[in-house]
């Protein structure tokens, strides 16, 4: 390991930034170094432009990729070699895609849970639209975690590193207890395969492939999917975006404010300025032959 690596390791541990992100950052850095066959602290301004151009251009790669590689170089210029750069003209960033998900009806909901047969695969995808839950902050619940006396449910260390509490369905609660006494967890209340390890999101998103071909539903299903299908049914339903921000633990209100884009009870409660018309063409129409 190169010391200008492991000061760019040691920033990031510093900072507390997610291992994910430690990871990612360092591959990307390497990815850079090994383009220009030079060390990154012998690259300015101009290599870091070609290198962007070919990660568009050559590579093809994803706009959130590029983001990702963007963050990476940037991190390491301004935080550990300390560059004295404008970054916004020096390493600009890439304009993200803006796509809606896919989002699961209720019903859609259901048969896809009724489909999964392994206990504890339905269980923990349930715990994922129940409580609109990560994949990587189900897998890491703990029994403690299920609290029945206040019906939460308390997320450890999610995304941001922050802890925060969703609430605990009945239902949801009834189905926890029944697959605590068939399964009897102990450390992690999803044990994988590994002793003393959880399950990985990996298997779990395996699971949702394999289910969702199975039961022969058309819409993609991810693990993630049940958290936008908790937070669209949410809102459908009446709560407010600050409640929904909470429950999800988005930092900004701007992200959580994407699922009224998704909810049908906001986005179709007007009615089209059609149907106010009233006009002898639209009572015609359909009795009107067509030209020949």
């Amino acid at each position: 390991m190169t010391p200008l690596r492991q000061r760019m390791i040691e920033d990031m541990q510093i900072r507390n930034l997610a291992a994910n992100t430690q990871r990612a950052y360092c591959e990307y850095v390497s990815l850079f170094a090994r383009h220009f066959h030079k060390s990154p602290a012998l690259l300015g301004p101009e290599e870091i432009r070609a290198y962007q151009v070919h990660l568009t251009r050559d590579r093809q790669l994803a706009s959130s990729s590029i983001s990702v590689a963007v963050a990476a170089i940037r991190f390491l210029y301004k935080v550990t070699l300390k560059r004295d750069w404008n970054l916004d003209d020096v390493i600009p960033t890439c304009r993200q895609q803006q796509k809606l998900p896919v989002v699961l009806s209720r019903q859609e909901v259901a048969s896809f849970l009724d489909a999964i047969k392994n206990q504890k695969h339905r269980v923990i995808l349930t715990v994922c639209y129940a409580a609109g839950l990560r994949i990587s902050e189900a897998v890491h619940l703990r029994s403690a975690a299920i609290d029945s006396q206040r019906m939460v449910i308390r997320v450890e260390q999610g995304k941001g590193r922050k802890d925060r509490y969703v609430m605990l369905s009945p239902m949801l609660l009834d189905m926890l207890r029944r697959y605590w006494r068939a399964a009897r967890p102990k450390e992690w209340l999803f044990p994988g395969d590994l002793p003393g390890r959880p399950i990985t999101a990996d298997a779990v998103e395996d699971v949702c492939r394999i289910v969702r071909r199975q039961a022969n539903i058309a819409k993609p299903i991810t693990p993630h999917s049940l958290r936008h299908a908790f937070a669209v049914h949410l809102l459908e339903a009446g709560a407010d975006l600050r409640t929904i921000q909470l429950l999800l633990g988005h930092r900004s209100l701007e992200t959580t404010a994407l699922y009224l884009r998704l909810a049908t009870s906001k986005v179709c409660a007007t009615a089209s300025p059609l149907d106010g018309l009233r006009t002898p063409f639209l009572t015609v129409v359909e009795d009107t032959p067509a030209p020949a």
